[in-house]
């Protein structure tokens, strides 16, 4: 039997529009108690966009804390109050990448770092892709205005894994999970 930890207070050090982080105090198993800090969050999705081809969707975005350009799966905040993961999925890949997915299957789920956050990321395998309509392409602004956005097939997405190309853990996560889905004929998707 596994020992129920307890909150036994909590402090908040900073609320924002993405992420909270907080102090907590938790009983141990070992009957004493320890702080630790949490970031909460709200959750992310993430797609893998299979072409006929056998070609995923990367995009190159800026990120900050890296200071670096990351090749990335088209992903997104889960921002929007009851949506449905699925159609956070469809509208972040519209988004970044101008595609809509005909199937849209949950691939693997993802507890990022689970040692300081509580950030839960799905990870969608869409297929059956159609180009949005030039007239309905959304504007894309920030460090979103110059995103590269690169189709390569899903085996060469694999060798950039293992080449240190892709670092992005939901990323890497995502394209072996989709490769492996693909090697067994789909017979793994949710």
């Amino acid at each position: 039997m596994a020992f129920e930890h307890e909150r036994l207070s909590r402090t908040e050090r900073y609320h924002g529009a993405i992420f909270s982080v907080y102090s907590d105090e938790v009983t141990m198993s070992d009957g004493g108690s320890a702080r630790r800090d949490v970031v909460e969050n709200r959750g992310a999705v993430v797609v893998v966009a299979l072409d006929e081809q056998d070609r995923v969707v990367l995009i190159k975005q800026y990120r900050h804390p890296v200071k670096a350009h990351l090749w990335e799966l088209p992903a997104g905040l889960r921002d929007v109050e009851g949506e449905e993961p699925a159609l956070t999925a469809a509208r972040e890949l519209a988004e970044e990448a101008d595609l809509r997915a005909g199937r849209m299957d949950r691939l693997v789920d993802l507890h990022t770092s689970p040692g300081f956050s509580d950030e839960f990321v799905l990870v969608y395998l869409a297929r059956d892709l159609t180009p949005v309509p030039a007239a309905e392409r959304h504007v894309r602004t920030a460090e979103e205005a110059d995103l590269e956005i690169r189709r390569v097939d899903l085996d060469t997405a694999v060798d950039m894994i293992f080449q240190g190309e892709i670092t992005n853990a939901a990323a890497v996560a995502g394209l072996l999970a989709a490769a492996r889905a693909r090697d067994t004929d789909w017979s793994r998707l949710r």
